[in-house]
Parts: structure tokens; sequence; C-alpha cells
């Protein structure tokens, strides 16, 4: 099973993908998380070029390629083993994320990026993601709280951010059958709840109820 978790910056989902990886433990499945972009060396040192600050005049395109260069290298090195050897696998951002920020944020034409998209996600589609949604201004008050300084990505502007937020709706309103708008201006504990009742009844039996 494919879970991921979408939303704009300091949404909450690392907290969500804490919590939703120590409940399906608890039942002894194996999880495995991971990160976009990130999470095989390749991976992580694409998201350093995309991350500094230095490098705040990339190229719209470029950008789109590099995270999609480090996707590819995270789905044939980790993830699709993962799921062949029965493990969830619950990602932070996967190419939703893509399609809000590089699409709509962006302008790049969405059909040049689901073009993108069939190459390096290699057929792979989640069976569940969830959009944890907050407020523009939610979202720059929790950056502002925050100790860690602001990357790249993280230093747009807000009619960037709007963009965004406008495009994950849209992106959920045209796949319904997987995409769930979570209100993340809750407490994490309601939020984890309602994601954990969405995700418990798709779940696959584990080997102990099997036998």
């Amino acid at each position: 099973m494919f879970i991921t978790f979408e939303g704009i910056d300091c949404s909450g989902k690392s907290t969500q993908i804490d919590f939703l990886a120590r409940r399906l433990q608890a039942q002894q499945r194996e999880v495995l998380i991971v990160r976009e972009p990130g999470g095989t060396e390749i991976s992580e040192r694409i998201r350093d070029l995309l991350l500094d600050l230095k490098h705040g005049d990339m190229d719209s395109c470029t950008e789109l390629l590099l995270f999609s260069a480090s996707r590819s290298q995270l789905v044939t090195e980790r993830i699709l083993p993962a799921l062949r050897r029965g493990a969830i696998v619950v990602a932070d951002r996967f190419h939703d994320s893509t399609t809000a920020y590089q699409g709509y944020g962006r302008g790049i034409p969405i059909d040049s990026i689901e073009h993108v998209h069939g190459l390096v996600t290699h057929g792979l589609l989640p069976d569940m993601s969830f959009f944890i949604d907050i407020s523009i201004e939610e979202s720059q008050m929790r950056r502002a709280a925050r100790i860690a300084h602001v990357d790249r990505m993280e230093n747009a502007d807000t009619a960037f951010y709007q963009r965004v937020r406008d495009g994950y709706h849209q992106i959920a309103s045209t796949s319904p059958s997987r995409f769930r708008i979570i209100n993340g201006m809750r407490q994490p504990e309601s939020v984890s709840e309602e994601i954990w009742g969405w995700v418990v009844s798709s779940l696959p039996p584990t080997r102990f109820e099997e036998s």
C-alpha cells in the first residue's frame, strides 16, 4: 500500500506521518517512510541543489526536472522494492507536489508535467493521498515560529503559495477516489484520527490475520 501526504509548507505533514507510522507499526506492519526530494544518496544531492538559497535564479523547468529526477531514483531504489515485499510506504510528498508547485505555482503547463510524471513514476500511483489543508496565513505563522532557516522553496511569496494551495484543491477535485482533503487547522490528534479512519478501512490484512 502506498500512501502520500501533501500540503503547503508547515501544514503538519511530518507530524501526521509520524502518528500514522506508529499506529501501523503497532499492528506489526512494515512501514517505509520516505520524503521528497530525497530518500536516496542521489536524491539527497539533488535536494541540496533544489533547496539552496544560492540558487534563487533557478529556471522553473530546471526545478521541475530536478524534482522529477529525484523522484525517479526514489521510486526505483526504495519505493517499488518495499511495495513488492509487502511493506506500507508512506511518502512526504510525491508527484502531486510537482503538479501543485511547478504547475499551478510556477505556471508550467499541466499536460507537460503529467507527461514527465508518466516517465519518472514508472507507472506508480498512490493508493491514497492526504492533502493537509491550512490557510496561507497559518503557514506563514508556523514558518515564522520555526527555528530552522528558510530554504529556497519556502522563500516564495504569498501569491505563489495561494496558487499552490488552489492547485491542490484542483488536483483533489479531479482525483476524488484517492485524494482526501483534511482540515489541518485542528489539533494534530483530531487530524490523526480522521486520517486513521480512512487508512484503516483500506489496510490489507496482516500475516497474523491471514493465518
